[in-house]
């Protein structure tokens, strides 16, 4: 008997009809508070060797139905190990046809990044001995808002600031953060020693732990897009915007980091400052120097396609981007990697996944060291 089961970190599906292993009905779950639905992760079991052919039959729907071409999910026995398996979209509903190995098998929209690994990637932080874990506050339904801290914190630091997850289906994000981390913190990397004695950095790995742990795509529990907040955040709807920005204004900035995930660009990409009312040549010499610095570093990264440049002075001020380039007058960047593949370097088994995430984290230390002369 064929079971479909969600009651689980960041599980998200609905089940219309499971009878049939060859027409399995599916919708995908809107965001708890809001209407964004697009994420979907589910167990299914007692399938082992039966073709299952799986149907969300409200695909058209979704926040984003331009990122169903060309996309294949992903699966996994043992939730460790994760693969591209064959999906269609076709006349509004996308399709996955696959026939599980194992009677238990998992299914998502991308590599999942638990709650359970998040608090441990703060704990092995800590554990290096460079990094001290400060809280910030609490979301809206209580959890943590956890800072990490990496340098010595002396006034004449740069002041390097990276934040992941505001979307919390963007899972590739976090796992960007593991592999930033991972190299900052290897005392045995020279860029990265050379960096921290120029530099303190300001990390928080999931802005939006809530909504992880919820499956949402887009929002926090209170239905809020953290990045339409950064203009005015509040405790009520935007703790975590209102939080970390609090800190900001303590600490100051020198450059700004915001990690995403895209539906519908197979690229990886960045999207700038262009449109803030203080951008200046200064700004796109520095510009133009990150993104040859970090082209270098990692030939994933390409600066051919991604968003269309802001007109002057009409940035939306309530990104974070926007806000924070324009507040601390720095270098501020979105960084933007696929739910597909990187057309670039396709991979056929894989497609983008958490390790290439994490390797674009480690790449971007030596991307920041080359760039770190020139902030102030």
């Amino acid at each position: 008997m064929i079971k479909i089961s969600t009651s689980f970190d960041a599980g998200s599906v609905v089940v219309k009809d499971a009878g049939d292993p060859a027409n399995i009905r599916l919708a995908l779950r809107p965001d708890n508070a809001s209407d964004f639905a697009q994420w979907f992760y589910f167990r299914l079991q007692g399938a082992a060797y039966q073709h299952c052919t799986m149907h969300f039959e409200n695909a058209a729907a979704s926040a984003y139905p331009e990122g169903w071409e060309d996309y294949c999910a992903v699966a996994s026995y043992d939730r460790q190990n994760w693969f591209r398996v064959p999906t269609r979209y076709e006349n509004g509903v996308l399709t996955i046809d696959h026939t599980p190995l194992a009677n238990s098998v998992y299914y998502a929209y991308f590599e999942p990044y638990s709650y359970e690994q998040h608090l441990n990637l703060l704990g092995d932080a800590q554990g290096s001995g460079l990094c001290q874990i400060d809280d910030l506050g609490s979301t809206v339904q209580g959890r943590d808002i956890n800072l990490l801290t990496i340098g010595n914190q002396v006034e004449s630091d740069l002041k390097i600031w990276l934040i992941a997850r505001q979307h919390p289906g963007e899972t590739m994000a976090e796992w960007f953060i593991e592999g930033f981390l991972g190299r900052l913190l290897d005392p045995q990397d020279p860029t990265s020693r050379a960096l921290l004695d120029r530099a303190t950095f300001y990390v928080v790995p999931n802005m939006n732990p809530d909504g992880s742990v919820l499956g949402n795509l887009r929002t926090n529990a209170a239905g809020a897009n953290l990045n339409r907040e950064w203009e005015n955040p509040s405790l009520e709807r935007s703790p975590e915007v209102y939080f970390v920005r609090e800190k900001m204004q303590q600490t100051g900035v020198d450059l700004f980091l915001d990690i995403h995930g895209d539906e519908a660009l197979p690229f990886v990409f960045v999207a700038g400052t262009e449109g803030v009312p203080s951008y200046d040549s200064r700004m796109a010499d520095l510009e133009t120097q990150f993104k040859q610095a970090f082209s270098a570093a990692s030939p994933d990264f390409q600066d051919e396609y991604g968003y269309e440049k802001d007109a002057p002075s009409q940035a939306n001020m309530g990104m974070a981007t926007a806000w924070v380039g324009e507040h601390f007058r720095c270098l501020a960047y979105t960084l933007e990697m696929p739910f597909k593949d990187n057309h670039n370097l396709p991979d056929d088994d894989f497609g983008w996944n958490g390790q290439r995430s994490l390797r674009l984290g480690e790449a971007m230390v030596s991307a920041i060291w080359n760039v770190s002369d020139k902030l102030r």
